[in-house]
């Protein structure tokens, strides 16, 4: 079976895990400090502020914005629900705006008219790995006096006009196992900003900056050298790991782009996309599923429900005309393209879409 995701850990990785666990300071330690350092310089900010996952960094860089009770931020439904959940456990509501059928990304000429005056940020996601349309939403976010808030949990890497993702608000990284680099689970928060890099760094311990004097609400969200020591390694490889993802986007969309019936991943001008998950478009898709696992060729739908659809969202009171995500959540479907898929294997993965879809 081809996997539609597969983590890529290797000696080096092993070995930093050892050193940390024989050092025996496995807790957040000097590893951490290392890896926050390194991963802002990857992504060109100030600040990092490392946390044990990807909801975590979003969470907590939402109340390190003040982000709370009452207040609105303007997001899509079309991603995790993680996105929303972490505005929800602020005690802020998100407020869902519907999305590009090209990019799946938040529609940006959608989102003004969805501002209100209890809005106080927006929160674009950078899904797939293809970045969001940035300088729109700077002008809204600047025009309105909003904060910006990246969910970059699938974007390592992405570029803007060639500026990274995460760098253009306060941007949250995961780093779960099956993203384009990983901690073996993890996240991180990035800034410009001091004030909140402070507030983020205490959030993610129990409001404490200074130990047993607690000065705010927090919580325990905090990263171990052992996931820093993996990360650490991982962020040497993820260029690398990005380019064998797009090379391998490259090739299926070679084959793929005028076959009737599927729809290829758009690359906009001016955007790097790292394809954190190669999503085609077709109304073929539960037969097309069917027969790739036949075939041995896993496959993933990014996703089947949207947020503002779910039980949860819907008992909450949710209820939104999303007609855009409604039917992309019917078409997409996610090929393998990490960095252990071959040519032989994107051959077999072109030659059964092919035949799947006539």
């Amino acid at each position: 079976m081809i996997p539609i995701a597969k983590p890529n850990i290797g000696d080096e990785e092993i070995a930093a895990v050892s050193e940390v666990m024989a050092s025996g300071i496995i807790a957040e330690g000097k590893r951490v400090a290392e890896f926050e350092t390194t991963f802002a310089d990857y992504i060109g900010t100030e600040y990092a502020i490392a946390v044990n996952s990807g909801t975590a960094a979003l969470h907590a860089a939402l109340l390190a914005h003040g982000i709370g009770k009452n207040d609105e931020v303007i997001t899509t439904s079309f991603s995790f629900i993680a996105t929303a959940n972490s505005i929800m456990y602020t005690g802020a509501r998100p407020v869902f705006v519907d999305i590009e059928p090209e990019t799946f990304n938040i529609n940006t000429d959608l989102i003004e008219d969805s501002i209100t005056k209890d809005t106080k940020a927006i929160m674009p996601v950078h899904l797939y790995g293809h970045p969001a349309e940035m300088k729109q939403i700077n002008e809204i976010a600047e025009d309105h006096n909003l904060t910006i808030i990246e969910d970059a949990c699938q974007s390592h890497g992405a570029t803007y006009h060639g500026k990274k993702a995460g760098s253009f608000g306060t941007g949250a990284f995961s780093f779960y196992p099956t993203k384009n680099m990983t901690t073996g689970e993890g996240g991180i928060i990035t800034t410009n900003d001091s004030e909140v890099a402070r507030k983020a760094r205490m959030i993610r311990a129990h409001g404490s900056q200074e130990r047993y004097i607690h000065e705010m609400i927090g919580y325990n969200f905090r990263m171990t050298d052992i996931a820093a020591a993996i990360g650490l390694v991982q962020l040497k490889k993820v260029d690398g790991f990005n380019l064998k993802r797009r090379k391998n986007a490259q090739l299926l969309s070679e084959e793929l782009k005028d076959v009737n019936g599927v729809t290829i991943p758009t690359i906009r001008k001016g955007c790097e996309h790292m394809f954190h998950q190669y999503t085609i478009r077709t109304e073929a898709r539960d037969d097309l599923v069917t027969k790739l696992n036949e075939n041995g060729i896993g496959t993933g739908v990014y996703y089947p429900i949207p947020i503002h659809m779910q039980p949860t969202y819907i008992a909450a009171g949710y209820n939104y005309d999303l007609p855009v995500c409604e039917k992309a959540a019917k078409e997409v479907l996610s090929l393998p393209v990490h960095p252990d898929v071959s040519e032989k294997d994107i051959k077999h993965i072109i030659k059964t879409v092919i035949e799947g879809v006539k």
